[in-house]
């Protein structure tokens, strides 16, 4: 679980299984806002961390999926996401409603995920407050890419190009549980997705943001100044 700057004002600290499970640190004038928030298995190592950083000041969700929600009920901060996504943040259960792992092609896969996400899950987490389309967090701007999750949300910073998108990308294949290979990526897999053609569509307008930096929900961040063309042809995967 090591900490490393990502831009200006900018940390990430990954964790868990591989070190593939990612949360972001944002500089806010004394303290930092943390965006995503893990698995339950990082609640100490990210409580640390934000004191390290000046201390936590508010936890912003990309969205509430189990190993995205895991540490928030644990840090003492208050918490804000999506209007879309507050009852699945609230809600007990682990297994979003809308995922269909039977689309899932690898049967092992297909049986151990129920069991992944409740070790991942922290469980419901209260909401303090929402964040939208066009709202500024930490001098990023909100941006509202539903697919994946209804109220999945990035954050982008026009000045140095940096984009913090959870998972409205991924870099990991998560129908084998393993990283794709270095500089590939995908739109999430239909087995997880609210609605996987709005997915495809939100990945294409973050690549139409011609980011420098991407830091997404899982493993190490995207860079580089032909980013477009990997994310558009992500988003013809699946």
């Amino acid at each position: 679980m090591a900490l490393e700057r990502v831009a200006d004002g900018v940390w990430l600290l990954r964790g868990d299984l591989r070190g593939a499970m990612n949360v972001y640190f944002i500089e806010d004038g004394e303290g930092v806002v943390q965006f995503d928030a893990g698995t339950k298995a990082m609640r100490k190592k990210v409580a640390a961390t934000a004191r390290d950083l000046g201390g936590l000041k508010r936890i912003v969700l990309g969205h509430a999926h189990a190993d995205h929600r895991g540490t928030a009920p644990y840090l003492g901060a208050p918490v804000f996401c999506h209007p879309d996504e507050v009852p699945f943040a609230e809600a007990e259960e682990a297994v979003t409603p809308y995922f269909d792992l039977s689309l899932l092609p690898v049967a092992p896969v297909r049986w151990i995920y129920p069991t992944l996400l409740r070790r991942w899950d922290g469980g419901p987490v209260k909401i303090d407050g929402t964040v939208a389309e066009g709202d500024e967090v930490a001098g990023f701007e909100v941006l509202h890419f539903p697919g994946h999750a209804p109220g999945l949300i990035g954050l982008w910073r026009q000045r140095d190009r940096v984009a913090l998108v959870s998972d409205v990308v991924y870099l990991v294949d998560s129908t084998r549980l393993k990283p794709l290979p270095h500089g590939e990526a995908s739109v999430p897999h239909p087995a997880w997705a609210w609605n996987h053609q709005e997915a495809k569509r939100s990945l294409r307008r973050l690549a139409a943001l011609e980011p420098l930096v991407v830091g997404a929900g899982h493993e190490r961040p995207l860079r580089g100044d032909n980013l477009r063309a990997t994310l558009e042809a992500a988003a013809d995967k699946y």
